[in-house]
């Protein structure tokens, strides 16, 4: 009989460990603090935050970039357009402060009078609007021009949350489902195609599909629904020669370039000719007169021209980081209303931001529809910014954030008197 050698017994221990270690990659071990990071109460609350923080930061840059070129031809001052976008974020960020901070009492006290001056300002639009670029979407109030299709989106999906949150107990009958969401969503996007807003019809009805999905309605009730939706758009789009172009010429608008096909074209010209890392800020070629709406519509394709497709897909990610956060506050939250109004946000800017990048990828259509956060101009930014302070407010206030931030706070104020002197902590 052997008797094992403690010195033999001594090596043995470290070099097992060693290769355990060996044996634990750092893949697996990265996958569980990724994991680890993902489980922690805070992280929806400052996904939400980075993400929006950079998407703004990164529309700004963009903004500047994108318009300097127009805003010199047609105002005499190359930073014109980048100044009164940072009128909208000075004056967005505090609004979404605020409503990160409203109590959901008030908020919710807030859904019909918001539905009702939403329906008010399409029907005036639709009777007394400004037409731009062949889409009467615009209304005059005094100094100011504003496009209310964009603040209806916001008030349609509180309205439409506070609705679901009050039938909670009830939305077992299609009936309850579908009335008065239905019809009252209808409403709205019947009047915004009235004013040749096509685009942004698509996304009211996107944000419709979406809550009713939400709620439970029968899949069989969406495919007559898609059909249904799909005719109606395209009867709605032949009734105008030059949508009738840009349907027929999407797919390659090089087949008619120097007409329906132009803006799609040249939007793919500066994607290419982006490469991996871009031209650099301030590079862009197609800015100098070749692409249309450079600042509003198409800024994603100047974000390629000059980001490359690094950029792009740094953008398209951080709209899915915000998709994901929010769905997970929507997920985990016991408030219906929460629910509703965080998925109905989480549909919209996501649904939006697909259509845009479609539209510049040629894809889809030209519709004329802005990237959320990123292109030019106040009507747009202003309910995103609110919207996404609604979604960060109900993040923070779920009750294992809420523990969190209370304790970080306090340990944060015992630090503070600690450090001062003839204080005890």
């Amino acid at each position: 009989m052997t008797t094992a050698n403690p010195e033999d017994a001594a090596a043995a221990g470290p070099l097992a460990r060693v290769r355990s270690g060996l044996q634990a990659r750092p893949s697996s071990r990265w996958l569980t603090a990724v994991r680890e990071a993902l489980d922690r109460p805070l992280t929806a609350y400052y996904l939400l935050l980075g993400a929006s923080a950079l998407l703004l930061t990164i529309g700004l840059v963009m903004v500047l970039s994108s318009s300097s070129v127009y805003s010199f031809r047609e105002y005499g001052d190359s930073y014109y357009t980048i100044k009164r976008q940072v009128v909208w974020v000075v004056l967005g960020i505090p609004a979404a402060w605020v409503a990160s901070r409203l109590p959901l009492r008030v908020i919710r006290g807030f859904a019909y009078p918001a539905y009702v001056v939403s329906l008010a300002l399409l029907f005036a639009t639709v009777f007394g609007g400004r037409e731009v670029n062949g889409n009467q979407n615009w209304l005059v109030l005094g100094p100011i021009q504003i496009q209310p299709s964009e603040i209806a989106k916001l008030c349609l999906v509180l309205w439409a949350g506070h609705i679901y949150a009050n039938k909670e107990r009830r939305l077992d009958s299609l009936h309850q489902m579908a009335v008065p969401v239905v019809p009252g969503l209808l409403l709205a996007t019947g009047l915004v195609v009235a004013g040749d807003d096509l685009g942004t019809a698509l996304v009211l009805l996107a944000i419709l599909v979406g809550l009713l999905w939400v709620v439970g309605f029968p899949g069989r009730v969406f495919g007559l629904g898609f059909s249904a939706v799909g005719v109606a758009v395209f009867g709605f789009a032949t009734l105008d020669q030059e949508r009738v172009s840009r349907l027929t010429n999407f797919v390659d608008p090089f087949q008619d370039f120097e007409g329906a096909g132009w803006q799609a074209g040249h939007g793919l010209y500066a994607l290419s000719s982006g490469g991996w890392f871009g031209e650099g800020i301030g590079a862009s070629q197609q800015k100098w007169g070749s692409l249309p709406e450079a600042h509003t519509d198409f800024i994603f394709a100047v974000l390629g021209e000059e980001l490359g497709l690094v950029g792009t897909l740094l953008v398209v990610g951080l709209f899915l980081t915000i998709a994901y956060a929010a769905v997970r506050v929507a997920r985990q939250t016991e408030d219906p209303f929460v629910r509703y109004v965080t998925f109905g946000i989480v549909v919209w800017l996501l649904g939006q931001m697909m259509i845009n990048v479609s539209m510049v990828l040629a894809l889809g259509p030209v519709i004329g529809i802005p990237l959320p956060l990123v292109s030019y101009g106040g009507s747009a930014l202003l309910p995103s910014l609110c919207a996404l302070g609604l979604v960060i407010g109900f993040a923070r206030r779920e009750p294992e954030a809420a523990r969190a931030l209370a304790a970080r706070k306090k340990s944060r104020s015992a630090g503070l008197s600690a450090g001062v002197p003839g204080r005890r902590a």
